[in-house]
């Protein structure tokens, strides 16, 4: 879905025209932190050198596709947060988040295999604001 958003996109712009935003593009990229909350952002960066989607699951409880140039925020409670490759990606990285604070971690893939393997790594907030702002917004399928 995010390689068709990014055409659509990328079309558009060629075009002169402006795609609608959602409201979770326009709350995404606004880098604030949420009172009594944590924020963490997904981004797997581009080029990656492995276009093939990567299974992440947060937790125990969502699992969503990511592609090179995509990212994803989530608003989390303070505590311990684990993201974990999926299937046969055995990448994973456990941040543990405090309230008021925002999280930016940066995803790559083993470049060039037939399975992404994750490599997950956190960023100070200056590169991990460069790539969301780089990147598109990623929405979980239901």
């Amino acid at each position: 879905m995010a390689p068709l958003r990014n055409l659509l996109l990328a079309v558009a712009l060629l075009a002169g025209c402006q795609l609608p935003l959602t409201p979770e593009d326009l709350e995404a990229p606004k880098f604030e932190a949420v009172p009594g909350k944590a924020v963490i952002y997904l981004v797997r960066v581009n080029p990656d050198f492995n276009d093939r989607q990567a299974l992440v699951r947060v937790g125990d409880k969502l699992l969503f596709k990511v592609y090179p140039g995509t990212y994803y925020r989530w608003v989390v409670e303070p505590g311990t947060h684990q993201i974990t490759g999926y299937a046969g990606d055995i990448g994973t990285i456990t941040v543990q988040a405090e309230a008021g604070r925002i999280y930016y971690v940066r995803q790559q893939t083993t470049p060039f295999s037939r399975m992404p393997i994750s490599h997950f790594f956190l960023v100070n907030e200056n590169e991990g604001r460069a790539e969301v702002l780089r990147a598109v917004l990623l929405v979980p399928e239901p």
